[in-house]
């Protein structure tokens, strides 16, 4: 098998073909356009079987993934650090994009599970808005910070509650408080106000989508006790599911609950783990933190483990891991019982009776000219490859591809799709 290394850039890309024993092959060099998306799969063609490994530079690479997946290839992601540690230890010295790229492909070749590329599914929507309210969260509180200021110099004896700049009444209440007054501090501090406002209500709004897209995908996940909307649309948008891991230990790697090995010979000791996505490591001490004040289920666990002499700090590390392998328990069974046909629209089967997309996530059905509905095209690509999208400039049918990791690119679909099925909006 041939391993094909990547190293991605804002307005080019750069790839490099190695054998199974790491020597490079080839490389090539293209524009990162729809255009050279398309000279990179012809130039893939010349590979009987191939992997792609691409640096894990997902705000760069994200519509280059789409384009490789649509195609039919398998995309593998190679974290920065570990392609920065396989440049270090070549004898090639330097730095450049062939060579990152060649470091990238030797890690593929080095690592057998790294993490599998997929197209965006509906979490994709749901961390957008939650990261997308974060920031407005923190503009608001900005904002307020300084409008408490300016309070303070129009008048020392204006009261304003505590976190009391988020809520409506108090804004209208200091909104008409502010007219009557003159000068420049009272006109900016009215200015604040309404962006307060401004920002109060879009915040509101995009809690609002939240709850209805996490109570649609995650119904296990809110019934985890001190797991609400907010925290769990940051695991949801952050875990881009839980299928990807192997286990719960691989989770709890993943969002820092797992501690990190530190022992030799026959004593075993392990360190606090201060990496791993840290967005999801918050919502699970929120979550901890909820259970130990409200005396939910994590409370008995908590004082068994303080009686036991842990100290406070090192008791809601332990249950911070129990609810990991709670919350990973509830994604897999969110993942598993989700009703599909909420999400993706049922597909009629195609005349020659193998419509079935062998899909285990999606279960619908391929349209007869082989391709998938725009909804579903995330789901089929995870197995069977066929996709068909209507926001790309191209699209593969599957009988073109004459082998498992070579695939053709017209420049539009093979066939034109017949007048009894249309792709869902």
């Amino acid at each position: 098998m041939i391993v094909v290394g990547i190293d991605s850039h804002k307005k080019t890309h750069t790839l490099v073909a190695v054998d199974q024993v790491g020597r490079r092959l080839t490389q090539l060099t293209v524009d990162a356009t729809a255009k050279g998306h398309r000279q990179v799969c012809a130039w893939l063609g010349q590979f009987e079987q191939v992997l792609l490994a691409i640096e894990d530079c997902r705000h760069l690479t994200r519509r280059f993934e789409a384009d490789l997946l649509i195609s039919g290839y398998a995309v593998v992601r190679v974290h920065t650090r570990l392609m920065a540690g396989a440049r270090r230890s070549a004898r090639e010295r330097g730095k450049s994009d062939p060579i990152d790229a060649e470091a990238v492909a030797r890690v593929a070749l080095r690592e057998p599970d790294l993490p599998k590329a997929e197209l965006d599914g509906p979490t994709r929507e749901v961390k957008l808005r939650s990261d997308h309210r974060r920031t407005l969260v923190r503009q608001r509180t900005a904002i307020a910070n300084k409008l408490r200021w300016f309070l303070h110099e129009i008048d020392p004896e204006l009261v304003v509650p505590s976190r009391g700049l988020k809520r409506l009444c108090v804004l209208d209440s200091l909104d008409a408080n502010l007219v009557a007054r003159r000068g420049v501090v009272a006109e900016i501090a009215l200015d604040l106000v309404q962006d307060c406002r401004r920002l109060t209500l879009r915040i509101n709004a995009i809690e609002a989508q939240l709850r209805h897209l996490v109570r649609a995908l995650a119904p296990n996940l809110l019934a985890v006790p001190g797991c609400g909307v907010l925290s769990a649309a940051m695991i949801l948008g952050e875990t881009a599911g839980a299928t990807r891991f192997k286990s719960k230990d691989a989770f709890a790697r993943f969002n820092g609950t797992a501690p990190i090995p530190v022992w030799s010979s026959n004593t075993v000791r392990v360190r606090l783990n201060r990496g791993g996505n840290r967005t999801i490591n918050n919502a699970l001490h929120m979550a901890a933190v909820t259970q130990v004040r409200r005396d939910g289920p994590g409370a008995a666990y908590y004082a068994k483990q303080l009686a036991a002499g842990k100290t406070v700090k090192e008791a809601l590390r332990l249950l911070r891991r129990r609810i990991s392998d709670r919350v990973f328990r509830a994604l897999l069974a969110d993942e598993a019982a989700h009703d599909d046909s909420q999400i993706i629209q049922e597909l009629p089967p195609t005349s020659d009776g193998r419509s079935n997309c062998p899909s285990l996530l999606s279960r619908t059905r391929c349209s007869p000219a082989g391709f998938c509905a725009p909804a579903t095209r995330w789901a089929c690509n995870r197995s069977c490859g066929r996709c068909w999208s209507s926001t790309r400039a191209f699209a593969v049918p599957w009988w073109t591809r004459s082998s498992p990791g070579r695939a053709q690119i017209p420049i539009a679909p093979a066939s034109p799709l017949p007048s009894t099925w249309r792709p869902s909006r």
